[in-house]
């Protein structure tokens, strides 16, 4: 369904060294705005030779950025957080027209990079060693905490400017270099992004952007002795490739894998309350988010009168371009996740589910648009329950008992986030202890904060995203012993 059109003559480049590199016998692609499936731009992709020299001028960039002082840093990223909201716009438009989400989603993604930097500014300069008490009274025990090095770091396109933002602002709070390969289905906000913190003050080398083949640019990276880091966010299966990968260098990695959230309601909430919270969390971004809600598991005293209102407000979504205003939910990213939706639809479907709303493409649009879509009576052994929807369509099951149900929720390869609606004190503090995920929201939707670490357990992820854990996972432990040269 892609389109070899180009509207824009002018094409993106790679970011090297504050250099804007294009051409020169380097392959491209179509960038696609997936509301038309029409090419907007052309993208430059990476030889092999760009990326090694990127690793290496990130050792440059490193030894320049950390070497000035927590607060110096702090002062920089405080500026690129202005300068973002400055260019909120700008934004906006770039990753509405590459992603698809729509101009108010874009505006809500633009705001929150901008606070992700602002918090880490003011985190940065709170990275604290501590005194630890000698053995000895002539010696001194400390604890030093020193930024790891150069890092390599991979953002995904449902979130092309906060990924990007998250994988950029810890690794610079920290003192780190870094060189970020975003998605190529969204490249324009990433590369602003990048051009921003220059602008602010980040030494060029510190922070360079790179596209091309996922597996060659991985590969270079990854094994290259200059990138002492790995932080992905993506698959399962690329996870544990670049995971190995890792491992093989002896490299510290922090991933960010899939998702299959649960959501388990309870009997005692208010059916409108919940249902249109749980519409507004679902369909955002056309489902295309990791922690978004996958797997309803609602109590069988409410089932009907839940999944009907659910199905009406779902129905009344008006879909369409993300650039207008009246727009509620935008196309899917890829015409594969089309092909996706309606491989998990028809097998539940064929299994015994019943569609109460949705369920197929909408034909008469350009663009890879799919109706936001209501299974109810999902059997268990549909694909839906086990596998990440990543899409506008939720499945609802029926339960009678909370241990059971919990049981049920936890039983997939998943663990990145959960959430419950109860009124019960007994009943969050069942849910809180034994809902297996790395966060969870319990009368919210909110799953993420910049002060909050962000982890997956199971296959949802290795180490910890945000928050002062993930600024410390940027950092190598050093100790020191100081022996008073004089003592006896």
């Amino acid at each position: 369904m892609s389109s070899n059109v180009v509207k824009n003559s002018q094409p993106i480049g790679l970011m090297l060294d504050g250099r804007t590199v294009t051409g020169e016998g380097r392959s491209s692609r179509d960038v696609i705005n997936p509301a038309t499936s029409e090419g907007v731009s052309s993208l430059t992709m990476a030889r092999e030779s760009d990326l090694h020299e990127a690793a290496e001028k990130s050792v440059h960039g490193f030894k320049e950025w950390s070497r000035q002082t927590p607060l110096a840093r702090a002062q920089i990223l405080k500026a690129v957080a202005s300068a973002i909201r400055r260019d909120r716009e700008i934004f906006a438009a770039a990753i509405t027209r590459e992603q698809g989400k729509t101009l108010a989603d874009s505006r809500m993604e633009v705001a929150s990079s901008a606070d992700l930097f602002e918090w880490l500014a003011e985190e940065g300069k709170r990275v604290y060693g501590r005194v630890v008490a000698s053995r000895s009274a002539s010696v001194q025990q400390l604890v030093l905490m020193e930024p790891i090095g150069p890092v390599a770091a991979f953002s995904p396109w449902n979130f092309p400017l906060a990924q990007a933002s998250r994988k950029i602002a810890h690794a610079l709070a920290a003192g780190c270099s870094i060189v970020l390969k975003p998605a190529e289905e969204a490249p324009s906000a990433p590369l602003h992004l990048a051009a921003l913190c220059i602008e602010c003050g980040v030494p060029a080398s510190a922070v360079q952007v790179v596209y091309g083949d996922p597996a060659m640019v991985s590969k270079a990276l990854i094994s290259s002795p200059h990138i002492r880091k790995i932080s992905f966010t993506g698959s399962i299966p690329v996870g544990r490739m670049l995971s190995a990968l890792a491992g093989e260098h002896l490299k510290k990695a922090t991933l960010e894998l899939g998702g299959n959230s649960p959501v388990i309601v309870m009997n005692d909430i208010d059916v409108d309350q919940v249902a249109r919270l749980a519409i507004q969390s679902k369909f955002r971004n056309a489902g295309q988010i990791c922690v978004a809600p996958s797997r309803f598991f609602v109590h069988d005293a409410i089932f009907d009168r839940f999944t009907s209102r659910f199905a009406e407000l779902a129905a009344s979504l008006r879909v369409g371009d993300g650039d207008q205003d009246a727009t509620e939910m935008g196309p899917l990213a890829h015409a594969r996740r089309i092909k996706a939706m309606e491989d998990l639809t028809q097998d539940a479907v064929t299994k015994g589910a019943k569609v109460l709303t949705g369920g197929a493409e909408r034909m008469s649009r350009r663009g890879f648009f799919w109706s936001p879509t209501v299974l109810a009576d999902v059997p268990a052994d549909a694909r839906i329950l086990e596998e990440e929807t990543f899409g506008p369509v939720a499945p609802f099951t029926r339960f009678d008992n909370l241990e059971a149900v919990l049981d049920r929720a936890n039983e997939v390869e998943h663990g990145l986030a959960g959430y419950a609606f109860t009124k019960s004190l007994h009943s969050v503090r069942l849910i809180q202890d034994r809902l297996k995920a790395g966060a969870i929201g319990i009368n919210t939707f909110a799953a993420a904060a910049p002060e909050m670490p962000f982890t997956g357990i199971k296959n949802s992820g290795l180490g910890v995203i945000q928050g002062t854990e993930g600024l410390a996972a940027h950092m190598n432990i050093k100790s020191s012993f100081v022996a008073d040269p004089d003592a006896s």
